[in-house]
């Protein structure tokens, strides 16, 4: 799956259009709900606080006559928290989150030099062995802009297949960032890693700790040399 900026311009930087480009696998008969107008639905239910399944239900309810009158559902039926549970579970997310790349990065006006966040947090509920130390589970790596609060991309990430590390390279790459300063943990000071943002056109600002101490010594001695300079 590739969506250009080509089809973005023909569709008007609508994100309820582009999600017509996730590919649906629910079985025929249990598409009752466009998969586009379930998503929508997700989306503004979040947006209003509503995070759960069951929460979801409650705010399609409460807002049922302003979704019927903007979407026009067919037969005026809306989904209920089961058929949206249904639907998400068959989501694609490589998809959905190259989707949101693309519609992010068009709508979003990204100043010279502007600082970008790096960072990665575990999925609730997506532990798998909670007993054993050596713990699979789900992560997200994401990349967000932080004067306007905005996330423009993330990218998935199983602790027993993948390394946050490449991962996060991988995200750079995808955005195709140029100009702007990538800042993250000291999990990522690696010189692959530095090498990699540099060469995309980006400036860095990385945590450093003892773990690497030729370096930590550098600085502190670049540091000292500032203050006495």
């Amino acid at each position: 799956m590739n969506i250009t900026k080509t089809k973005i311009e023909k569709e008007d930087d609508n994100l309820y259009e582009l999600l017509d480009h996730l590919s649906d696998r629910r079985r025929g008969q249990g598409r009752r709900h466009e998969l586009k107008f379930i998503l929508i639905l997700v989306i503004m239910s979040l947006m209003s606080g509503f995070d759960t399944l069951r929460a979801m239900g409650d705010f399609i309810k409460k807002n049922r006559s302003g979704i019927i009158k903007v979407f026009g559902p067919n037969k005026g039926r809306l989904p209920s928290h089961q058929t949206i549970g249904r639907a998400l579970q068959n989501v694609d997310f490589n998809q959905l989150s190259e989707i949101f790349r693309v519609w992010a990065l068009h709508s979003v006006t990204i100043a010279d030099q502007e600082w970008i966040s790096a960072d990665g947090k575990a999925i609730a509920g997506t532990i798998s062995n909670a007993n054993n130390k050596f713990q699979e589970f789900t992560s997200t790596v994401s990349l967000f802009l932080s004067k306007q609060k905005q996330v423009i991309g993330c990218i998935k990430v199983n602790s027993k297949k993948d390394n946050e590390i490449p991962k996060f390279k991988e995200l750079v790459k995808l955005l195709g960032l140029r100009g702007t300063v990538i800042t993250a943990d000291a999990l990522h000071c690696q010189a692959d890693t530095t090498t990699a943002i540099v060469e995309s056109g980006n400036d860095y600002c990385i945590g450093v700790k003892k773990n690497q101490r030729n370096l930590l010594k550098q600085i502190k001695k670049k540091c000292d040399k500032r203050k006495t300079s």
